[in-house]
């Protein structure tokens, strides 16, 4: 009998499964995909979060913090690409400035190294950025999660640890006795198969709500696709940034606006924008999915969010059929920005948890069941936080006596 399966080859489950072995588990890792970090890890900015933005005694702000020291340090142990270069949070009106502040005293209530900066100290950092006010956040990163997420593998493999690709869950059956999980095939083209085991743990990102209802859980949240669509600065527009600069976030919303991000192996992103993406999987309007158009509709709080926020989401879609309208928000960010400077990237999907009344789940959520734990809610900083995630995943596996 395998000792724990855990659903989900993206950071957050490797992460889990390196912690478990580390603590004497046997585990075997299922993803369908047929490589590692293939969706939300594989698809996000590479930014090492500072832990600034979230509220003071949430996992987010507890585990983003840790997240930001123990995430560096993987990095530069095992040999992955790191750098902690800083980043800027710019008011670019005055009417920002309240906002900023609140966002200042956050950051310090969390332990976050952060400084209130004027515009001239702002553009010692960032030549062309324009602003009223700014904060200095020592901590921010970049990094390849995808090379961590290569390292975590080998690791969990090196401890006796299966990663198996390729190979889709359809079941899981719960008992007092073991878990069986069942699949499509064994990512080799073998046939359908079943798995014993004695704890799963689900870490199946955009799939994890699907994945806890075919363990016979009703989960209280449900999985809401948004598409977060990015844009790459033209080389020689490149020198306009040196490092991140982000705006002032809207409190009320889970998504920190577009911004401007230096990447680890080179080039500046631009974005992403936030608009409901008509497939778990989709990365662009051509993909759609009837089953998960259908799945979306279907819960009410998705109704109730478009009552409350339609304007923002006609905005934003808005801003995706547009590259003008993209550009002019990043020139309230860096208005030397030209015409023509921006160039599309890949887009990534973001798997957000929703309440039935429509509420956004801010905070990282899971439920459990017989011998087992369900991830349902890992959002950004969840890829800063891995290793802390993971380890509280695997302090929530224990086996039954």
């Amino acid at each position: 009998m395998t000792g724990v399966v855990v659903a989900g080859a993206g950071i957050v489950g490797l992460a889990t499964a390196y912690e478990l072995t580390r603590r004497g588990h046997r585990v075997t890792v299922l993803d369908k995909e047929p490589a590692v970090a293939a969706h939300q890890t594989g698809h996000n900015s590479g930014v090492i979060h500072s832990g600034l933005y979230y509220a003071p005694g949430s996992l987010k702000a507890t585990l983003g913090v840790a997240g930001a020291s123990s995430m560096r340090d993987f990095a530069v142990e095992h040999g992955v690409a790191v750098e902690i270069c800083g980043k800027l949070v710019v008011a670019t009106t005055r009417a920002q400035v309240p906002a900023l502040l609140r966002l200042l005293e956050r950051g310090r209530a969390n332990g976050v190294p952060v400084t209130l900066i004027s515009p001239e100290q702002a553009r010692e950092y960032e030549p062309h950025v324009r602003c009223v006010a700014a904060l200095r956040v020592e901590t921010t990163g970049i990094v390849d999660f995808v090379g961590v997420c290569r390292t975590l593998v080998g690791l969990i493999e090196r401890a006796g640890g299966q990663v198996r690709l390729g190979t889709e869950i359809v079941g899981v059956d719960g008992r007092f006795d073991a878990v069986t999980v069942s699949t499509a095939g064994g990512g080799s083209g073998s046939g359908p198969a079943e798995i014993r085991a004695e704890q799963f743990v689900n870490c199946a990102g955009l799939h994890s709500d699907r994945v806890a209802r075919l363990a016979g859980l009703d989960p209280a949240v449900r999985i809401i696709p948004f598409r977060g669509e990015y844009f790459e600065l033209a080389p020689e527009q490149e020198h306009l940034v040196r490092g991140l600069i982000y705006p002032v976030p809207d409190p009320t919303l889970p998504f920190l606006g577009v911004h401007l991000t230096r990447m680890i192996r080179g080039g500046v992103h631009a974005g992403p924008n936030a608009v409901l993406a008509l497939a778990r999987e989709g990365y662009t309007w051509g993909d759609v999915r009837g089953r998960d158009i259908g799945d979306s509709l279907a819960w009410p709080g998705l109704w109730q969010l478009g009552k409350r926020y339609w304007r923002t989401g006609i905005g934003e879609v808005a801003r995706s059929l547009s590259a003008k309208r993209f550009l002019a928000s990043l020139r309230e960010l860096v208005p030397d920005l030209p015409d023509g400077c921006l160039r599309p990237a890949p887009a990534g999907v973001r798997a957000q948890a929703l309440h039935r009344d429509g509420r956004l789940v801010d905070d990282f959520y899971y439920e459990r069941g017989i011998r087992q734990v369900h991830v349902l809610n890992a959002p950004s900083p969840a890829a800063t936080a891995a290793l802390e995630i993971g380890r509280r995943i695997a302090e929530e596996v224990r086996t039954p006596r």
